[in-house]
């Protein structure tokens, strides 16, 4: 049993490590750019029967115009195939969108002055993630190389109940809260977290695609302010 699983973590890091080589990460910026992942996200979460369908075939809320929220896209040979959206408690910005169901869970936290990644709006395009089955490792690079770059305590993981078997497996999430009726979706949401100073060097040696040099996570993450 083991060296089964071992086997198949070499294999998958292998495939993942071939397909990163083609993958681009771009910060959405561009008004071009946004409307994409909202197109992107609307047509996974209307997929899913999260949302009910809409004229206008865009899914965004107000974390999106957030300071300390950043978007990206994920590209594989140029085309949009992935994103995700990573909230920051930055100073003077530590709204999450996991505070509106969570806070008594999250508030003490923050209070605490604990630095906490929120990934949220996590979507691959259909076709994309039927050709490629290592595309969500490789979007959860980058809320793990989020955690990295910003010296984070917690990563939160707002997931159906049927999911956290992934997360445990994948960074050793542990559950801190049972479903709950999440806003604007029609399942209920668990939380779990992840403290990534103790799983960081278990999780690398599992999976070395997750490792990122400070140039890499400079790009990606340096920006403006909170404002």
């Amino acid at each position: 049993m083991l060296a089964d699983s071992v086997a198949a973590s070499s294999s998958l890091s292998a495939h993942v490590a071939q397909l990163l080589r083609r993958v681009d990460y771009r910060r959405a910026e561009s008004t071009d750019e946004r409307e994409a992942i909202f197109r992107l996200r609307y047509d996974a979460y209307v997929r899913e029967g999260e949302i009910a369908p809409s004229f206008s075939k865009r899914f965004t809320d107000r974390v999106d115009d957030q300071g300390n929220t950043w978007s990206f896209g994920v590209y594989i040979d140029g085309s949009l195939a992935g994103s995700i959206r990573l909230s920051v408690t930055i100073p003077g910005c530590s709204r999450l969108p996991a505070l509106d169901v969570f806070s008594d869970v999250l508030a003490p936290h923050i209070d605490a002055g604990k630095m906490i990644i929120d990934p949220t709006r996590f979507v691959a395009e259909h076709a994309s993630s039927k050709r490629h089955p290592e595309l969500p490792y490789i979007v959860l690079r980058l809320p793990w190389m989020a955690m990295t770059y910003f010296k984070a305590d917690l990563m939160l993981a707002a997931v159906r109940a049927e999911h956290q078997a992934f997360y445990r497996r994948l960074w050793g999430c542990r559950v801190v809260c049972p479903p709950r009726p999440y806003p604007g979706l029609s399942s209920h949401i668990s939380l779990m977290t992840c403290d990534h100073g103790a799983v960081q060097d278990q999780v690398h040696r599992r999976y070395p695609f997750f490792q990122s040099d400070a140039i890499e996570r400079k790009l990606l993450f340096e920006r403006q302010r909170c404002g």
